[in-house]
């Protein structure tokens, strides 16, 4: 690949996309590879293995997860690149162990697949040919030896019963991929987000987020906060649209921050309530009249609160929304793919759009998948979607030594940047599920922790999620955040008046559907009841032989520990016997249909003892039965209707 500067004569850059090739360690047989993309795909593309989805291949395809795969290209650099000051490369992601080199030298370990990573290549860079190369080390092997170190064991997670070591807690990877109870196991690794080779002189400015801090009569104070790395100490002029200050910025990297008021603002509203109205400015830097950098962003004005504060019922949980307070109506998000870079912009645009129509104005991208692409925020802002973002920790406990500690710190800074200037960001929560789960799942008889070990392990957790994260979230953005969700557990009737509450007794209890009326928390996170999605669904990914309750692939297809039982037993309370496999599978939808009708309506009848019903969960990673409302090819569930029907009105 060429590569060469352009007519913005102060930076330029390029991604390296071309000529990737792939093989597994300790073979010498190269393979065509797809750069961004993940070692699944690969060898699916290169007919080496079949469609990890078909029947039980998620099974057979394991072995992948056990071996080292290396990835290789040559890209080529021109002379007058070699003459800008400052020479990059940009990781945009790494899934997960993986270490780089350039022309024979290593550049960079990376071990977070959440993190961006940032390499000085000035060094490295030659004039012609330039070879890079990414060596990905087995998630099992590098941690086996941590796992069996380690004082005690950590839960981790939903990880696969079977599988061991269980390295997931160990591991800054998306936590699905080691399993769910409504997912397989695909344990990926490779080059998941572009690579860009950048280079620039003076100055540069990133991660640009416009704040509401407040709106007055004299109009909205905004404050606008970016990061700015110049080649020189001295004054700099800033422009954010008509907005312009001068800034005394010092060599090397600097953290900036500027106020600014916009008179007569148009406000940005969550769906249902008005507009989502954005601002789309320009944002300069220059320097004795000499421009530096310029981006585009778009930006709203609106103030957001959660107001989670002790009150005549207990303790409240809603949000105001421009000083409104608003009912949430929403769902639960979980990526869309288990192989992450086939999630096309199309895919991301389907379903904003289906969630837009189904009347939601709030979605929770959970805690056991990833920092969702800019792309799914920007729908967001536009579509008036509110985000409740969990960082990536769930439903398990994880270790504290330092270099893991700084690892997951800086991941926590990079993402709270990157994401918090959307307009649609309303909260930040520390992690899903793992504080009930202390108090309440017996982890400590279950793993056999001492007193002694548990006085530590609930010390680094708080540490962690009470401290560390919240101090994040309040140096880098404006928003509100709570350490776990939920923070109230269904146990037993008074924690109803408390908080945020995930309410599982109709499903994992057991429980008749009349308990969604009876259980009415002062905030529902998470509730719901699982479904097959249609037989035109699972007749892409099984055969017709096994498309039965009772065959082996269709037993493997059932992640949940009750799945299968548990919606026979409801469909003949409400309905009758199933005649058919796909009578079973209409009679699974109608009888998901019903909960959740129950469940929506009496969150809204109650109001505003509660204030948002968010049922689990909006969408699958995978073609088979589960929460889900929308199936893994974009296909509508009956459930789907009765959620657009009922979130049509507005308590």
């Amino acid at each position: 690949m060429a590569f060469a500067s352009n007519a913005f004569s102060q930076q330029f850059e390029y991604e390296i996309k071309t000529n990737w090739k792939f093989q597994q360690e300790g073979k010498n047989e190269w393979n065509n590879a797809t750069v961004p993309g993940v070692v699944h795909l690969d060898l699916l593309e290169n007919e080496i293995i079949e469609d990890p989805y078909w029947e039980n291949n998620e099974l057979k395809l394991r072995w992948i997860e056990n071996e080292n795969w290396i990835y290789q290209t040559t890209f080529i650099v021109d002379d007058s690149v070699l003459k800008f000051n400052q020479q990059e490369l940009i990781f945009n992601g790494l899934d997960t162990y993986a270490t780089v080199y350039l022309n024979g030298k290593e550049i960079l370990q990376a071990e977070n697949m959440f993190r961006e990573w940032k390499v000085d290549a000035k060094q490295f860079i030659k004039q012609g040919d330039n070879e890079l190369k990414v060596v990905f080390q087995s998630p099992i092997k590098y941690n086996k030896k941590k796992v069996k170190k380690y004082p005690y064991q950590l839960p981790s997670g939903n990880e696969s019963a079977d599988i061991k070591p269980k390295v997931a807690s160990f591991t800054r990877k998306a936590a699905y991929h080691f399993g769910w109870d409504w997912g397989p196991r695909f344990v990926t690794c490779g080059i998941w987000k572009p690579v860009v080779f950048r280079v620039w002189n003076e100055a540069i400015i990133e991660n640009i987020n416009v704040y509401t801090d407040s709106i007055t009569q004299k109009g909205a104070h905004l404050r606008a906060q970016f990061d700015a790395y110049v080649e020189e100490s001295g004054s700099y002029d800033f422009r954010i649209g008509e907005h312009k200050t001068s800034l005394l910025l010092a060599k090397g990297f600097n953290e900036v921050g500027t106020e600014f008021i916009v008179e007569d603002p148009t406000l940005w509203w969550c769906n249902g309530h008005g507009d989502p109205y954005l601002y789309n400015e320009e944002v300069v830097i220059w320097k004795d009249s000499e421009l530096l950098d310029r981006k585009d962003i778009t930006y709203g004005i609106r103030t957001i609160e959660l107001v989670n504060e002790p009150d005549s019922t207990g303790t409240s949980f809603f949000f105001k929304l421009n000083g409104e307070p608003i009912f949430v109506q929403g769902a639960n998000y979980i990526p869309q793919d288990m192989f992450l870079p086939r999630v096309s912009n199309e895919r991301y645009e389907k379903l904003i759009d289906q969630v837009a129509s189904a009347n939601m104005n709030m979605i929770r991208v959970w805690g056991g998948g990833i920092y969702e692409k800019d792309i799914f925020y920007n729908l967001c802002d536009k579509n008036g979607i509110l985000v409740w973002q969990d960082f990536m920790f769930a439903g398990s406990l994880y270790p504290v030594d330092n270099s893991f500690f700084r690892n997951i710190e800086e991941e926590g800074i990079q993402n709270v940047k990157r994401l918090s200037g959307h307009p649609c960001l309303a909260l930040w929560c520390g992690n899903n599920e793992i504080e009930v789960a202390w108090k309440n799942w017996g982890w400590q008889k279950q793993y056999k922790y001492s007193e002694e070990d548990s006085i530590i392990i609930w010390a680094n957790y708080k540490n962690f999620f009470h401290y560390v994260l919240p101090e994040i979230v309040d140096a880098y953005t404006n928003l509100d955040y709570t350490p776990t969700s939920p923070l109230s557990n269904w146990g037993t009737p008074e924690n109803f008046n408390h908080s945020s509450m995930h309410y599982w007794g109709v499903w994992h209890g057991r429980e008749p559907f009349e308990n969604f009326e009876k259980n009415v928390g002062r905030f529902m996170v998470e509730y719901g009841f699982q479904s097959f999605p249609d037989l035109r669904t699972l007749k892409k990914v099984i055969s017709n032989n096994n498309l039965n309750l009772e065959s082996l692939v269709m037993k493997n297809r059932q992640k949940s520990y009750i799945g299968n039982n548990q919606i026979l037993e409801q469909i003949n309370n409400h309905f009758s016997e199933p005649t058919s496999f796909e009578n079973f599978i209409e009679l699974s939808q109608k009888t998901q249909a019903k909960a959740m009708k129950i469940a929506i309506q009496a969150h809204m009848k109650k109001a505003p003892h509660c204030m948002g019903t968010m049922f689990w969960q909006l969408n699958d990673c995978w073609p088979g039965p589960s929460w889900s409302v929308i199936d893994y090819y974009g296909n509508e569930k009956q459930a789907y209707d009765v959620v657009k029907i009922e979130y049509c009105i507005r308590p």
